[in-house]
């Protein structure tokens, strides 16, 4: 079994587990995103995880595990980085528009490169600070980048009326959502399970009144 053979395995254990569903050669798509990470990752340093069984779990497995919760024919992936969760998310789901959105122009570079090397017809990359992004997206994805009120405060007008805002979180922001801005209400925080992946995760779902 070669290096990729194991790690093929891994990912569909992982997604035998979440119990979704992918369009044909997403597996392979998804492998071949790891490979290009790794590879720009020693020039870039676009992630600080090198192990490329804890990619598969915490990047790849960690951001299929919220879609579920994803509704919509527009996507904006707020401060994606190297594209997470936002890749995986429009390899998932090839019919539905792709945002992702950063200020750091390497990993921008590495975003625009994956997209076109993927032929991912769906997707973008856009070097902004968030605040200045235009335009509105049925669906926000945030990983992590900041708190309830200063995510909804910079981007919060990027989100349609009726629209889902899902931030990833470790450990249950209870602190945070005394901040939620007016106009947005909290509608859930589920735990999930992601396998492979020790720690609390969270995903906090905010819907714009």
């Amino acid at each position: 079994m070669t290096a990729r053979d194991d790690l093929k395995s891994l990912l569909e254990r992982g997604i035998a587990q979440l119990d979704v569903a992918l369009p044909e050669g997403a597996v392979e798509r998804l492998l071949d995103y790891r490979e290009l990470l790794e590879r720009w990752n020693s020039a870039y340093n676009l992630t600080a995880i090198r192990d490329d069984r804890a990619q598969i779990n915490l990047h790849l497995i960690d951001s299929l595990a919220i879609l579920p919760y994803v509704h919509g024919r527009s996507l904006a992936d707020l401060g994606t980085g190297p594209g997470l969760p936002g890749i995986p998310l429009a390899i998932a789901e090839p019919a539905r528009e792709v945002l992702m959105v950063d200020s750091n122009g390497k990993k921008v570079r590495f975003l625009r490169e994956a997209i076109r090397s993927l032929k991912l017809g769906n997707a973008k990359a856009l070097q902004s600070r968030v605040e200045d992004v235009e335009g509105t997206f049925e669906c926000i994805t945030a990983r992590a980048f900041a708190s309830l009120a200063d995510m909804l405060g910079w981007g919060g007008h990027l989100l349609a009326p009726g629209g889902t805002w899902l931030a990833m979180k470790g450990k249950h922001p209870a602190e945070e959502l005394d901040g939620v801005p007016a106009g947005f209400r909290v509608e859930a925080i589920h735990t999930l399970a992601v396998p492979g992946v020790e720690g609390e995760r969270h995903l906090v779902v905010i819907r714009r009144d």
